[in-house]
């Protein structure tokens, strides 16, 4: 059982909610999210159900077809599931409840009745998708759950004192050396080749082998494109999804679409793209037309660009056409020996790191028309009514072309400057120069 910063979360719910409201955890599939749950469940309440409407009988789910006796309904679930529920001492756990939209929809009459406390889970088939004959309960709270990040992932490694340092170094401007850049920068692609989702941090914590932990994320990544298409039966979104590396490798200013589905438009698409971001499954950049404070109400839903939830699961699936991912080529990439272009990987682990901090993805490409260049900012970030620019690159030259050129279009707009690469923390005139494993701190 890992830690998980959720745990606090649910436990501020419990306190502050006292049965007034539902929790639903909603995230994609593999990320932990029953585990928590029912770590929670065990802690903190004297008995528990957990049904899981991914695999439970119909005889359970009819129970949620009448509310009329809830007497009737909370005495069959302590027969069935053979647990004493103890009235405002006990959880139910609705698990996968997109599988049974009565079960959510009886949410607000159980919350009314208070006689117990309630947290739903949802994942990759859009919960949005069965719930078109249902009243969806005013009473339910939701909760972003996301795949392990960088400092849960130390946890794991048995590491409680990295990430702070990191914080303390982030925080007074400093450089940490040479030295310990190195060490902390194999230890973020450790994180960036395993990933977040639990099964894969197990694998390699029991077996130090990049061999089997690839395995165990080639599984997953199996389980998700079936689940797409279960919402997608044309096989659109499993298509779009596997070509998210190849995309993001051809330096494109958007998704090429039509490149992948032949004589499809992004604009045809804007459903499915939005379905696909629901799953949480898949991270959507959208570009910023007018890159300023307000960058939601600017965006362009026709141009954007898809990252994978994980960057563990974006590694393997960039060597999908392999039988496996050799561990000689996962030394390479962990040691930074590896001679490919890697900008993108890096690129995914911020976009994965920015999501998990609660931001919305946005980019910017624009034209210098002088020079005729094309340029792009990789992600833009709100802060203080202004905007902060972010530059990713794979490698330690503090060039920033990009920002450059940003700053001199729109020089009022901007709060702060960032060149996110692989060096020591420095200053390039106002340009801050960022080591990657420091992007959870902005």
């Amino acid at each position: 059982m890992f830690k998980r910063k959720i745990y606090d979360k649910l436990v501020e719910w419990k306190h502050e909610s006292d049965g007034h409201t539902a929790l639903l955890i909603e995230g994609a599939r593999r990320i932990g999210k029953s585990t928590i749950v029912e770590e929670f469940a065990r802690n903190e309440y004297e008995s528990y159900i957990l049904i899981d409407f991914s695999l439970a009988s119909k005889s359970v789910r009819n129970l949620f077809e009448d509310l009329s006796d809830l007497n009737y309904l909370f005495l069959q679930l302590q027969l069935q599931f053979h647990v004493d529920l103890v009235e405002r001492k006990s959880l139910i756990i609705f698990d996968e409840v997109q599988f049974c939209p009565r079960a959510r929809q009886a949410i607000k009459h159980l919350v009314k009745d208070h006689r117990y406390d309630y947290v739903e889970t949802g994942s990759l088939i859009s919960i949005r998708k069965n719930v078109k004959d249902i009243l969806i309960p005013s009473e339910e709270r939701k909760l972003q759950m996301f795949p392990m990040d960088y400092e849960e992932f130390l946890w794991a490694m048995g590491d409680h004192t990295s990430y702070k340092v990191i914080r303390q170094f982030y925080e007074t401007g400093k450089p940490l050396g040479q030295q310990a850049n190195r060490q902390l920068l194999r230890n973020f692609r450790l994180y960036m080749l395993v990933g977040g989702m639990p099964q894969a941090v197990n694998e390699f914590i029991a077996t130090n082998n990049f061999r089997k932990v690839d395995l165990v994320k080639r599984d997953i990544l199996n389980l998700y494109e079936d689940d797409f298409q279960k919402t997608d039966s044309t096989g659109r979104a499993a298509l779009l999804f596997d070509a998210i590396p190849a995309q993001l490798n051809k330096n494109a200013s958007r998704y090429q679409v039509s490149s992948v589905l032949e004589h499809a438009r992004a604009e045809d698409l804007l459903q499915l793209i939005a379905d696909m971001k629901d799953s949480k499954t898949v991270l959507v950049s959208y570009h910023a037309n007018d890159p300023s404070a307000g960058l939601s109400a600017n965006k362009n839903l026709a141009a954007f660009k898809l990252f994978v939830c994980d960057t563990g699961l974006f590694t393997t699936l960039m060597f999908k056409d392999r039988d496996f991912t050799e561990n000689e080529l996962y030394e390479k990439l962990l040691n930074d020996k590896l001679s490919a272009n890697l900008g993108y990987l890096y690129e995914n682990a911020v976009a994965q790191v920015l999501t998990a901090n609660g931001n919305e993805l946005f980019y910017h490409t624009f034209r210098n028309d002088a020079s005729r260049h094309n340029y792009e900012i990789d992600f833009l970030l709100a802060r203080n009514n202004k905007i902060c620019p972010l530059e990713i690159k794979s490698s330690g030259y503090k060039t920033h072309k990009s920002l450059d050129e940003f700053f001199a279009k729109y020089p009022s707009r901007i709060y702060r400057r960032y060149l996110v690469y692989t060096k020591d923390y420095a200053k390039d005139t106002d340009v801050i120069c960022l080591p990657v494993y420091m992007t959870p701190f902005l």
